[in-house]
């Protein structure tokens, strides 16, 4: 019989916020591949859970070597649930190697939703978060930091990373710097965690704030760039093509939203706007 690889999202720290069927997990999966097996039994501990199946260490200096075994061992029927230490694995965490093994050998693989930083800190951000993307951490030296960041000067979707405490000012600035000090962002804090905090503002203001004593988990939503106005005009026009062409308005706006990465919502009321002019 074969088994299973199991994701599980464990809590970004309230411990209220994992899942019934993460609790069961813990408490039945043969195997637990944890990316910290000491927090992993503090969190079965604080859920109440005995964990009766075998738990192995699981992070990103010994995946490589893990891999093999795993298939080996779900190969032959055992249930592997594999957890970080908060979040949804393969999430900036270790993961997408062994999804990818088991996929390989048609081994069957589910996931257990849950808690995610990435999502959380874009509902708290207040900013236009329709359509986004998720970068992980910046680099850390300057010189590519400052090349990351110019890939995003023209990027009109919301973005998401993560950033060391100690570097946010620095990160910060040479956003500030190559993006404009006006953009706006949000610095999400230690979210779900007693000191949870969220600060929005502008690039610069945000990068003035982080010069202070820094400390936590640190999730940065960017807003998208903002559409020029000779922009606006081009993709009002391709709308204007399609719908002379026989497409309804709303299908129009949301082929030309989706090949111009602009907000299908914004591009329906510019062409309102401009129609009415």
């Amino acid at each position: 019989m074969t088994g299973q690889l199991v994701l599980a999202a464990t809590p970004l720290g309230d411990v209220r916020d994992a899942s019934p069927r993460l609790i069961e997990a813990l408490g039945t999966a043969g195997i637990i591949a944890a990316e910290d097996t000491r927090r992993a039994r503090q969190l079965a501990s604080s859920l109440g859970v005995t964990i009766t199946g075998r738990i192995l260490s699981f992070y990103d200096h010994n995946e490589h070597s893990r891999i093999e075994q795993l298939v080996r061992d779900i190969t032959d029927g055992a249930i592997v649930l594999l957890i970080t230490d908060a979040g949804m694995p393969s999430v900036s965490d270790p993961g997408f190697r062994l999804v990818a093994a088991c996929a390989e050998h048609s081994l069957p693989v589910t996931c257990l939703p849950g808690p995610s930083a990435v999502t959380t800190a874009l509902a708290l951000s207040g900013l236009p978060v329709d359509r986004f993307c998720f970068d992980g951490f910046p680099p850390r030296k300057p010189g590519p930091r400052r090349a990351y960041f110019e890939t995003l000067r023209h990027e009109a979707r919301a973005c998401v990373f993560f950033e060391a405490p100690h570097r946010l000012a620095d990160s910060l600035a040479d956003a500030a710097d190559v993006l404009g000090g006006e953009r706006r962002a949000a610095i999400c804090r230690e979210l779900t965690k007693t000191y949870e905090e969220v600060i929005r503002g502008t690039l610069a203001e945000l990068a003035e704030w982080a010069t202070g004593n820094v400390r936590g988990e640190i999730t940065v939503v960017l807003a998208g760039a903002a559409t020029t106005t000779e922009e606006a005009i081009d993709h009002v026009r391709d709308v204007e093509r399609l719908v002379e062409a026989g497409s309804r308005l709303k299908e129009a706006c949301a082929v030309i939203a989706e090949r111009a990465g602009v907000s299908k919502r914004d591009l329906y009321q510019e062409y309102l706007k401009r129609r009415d002019e």
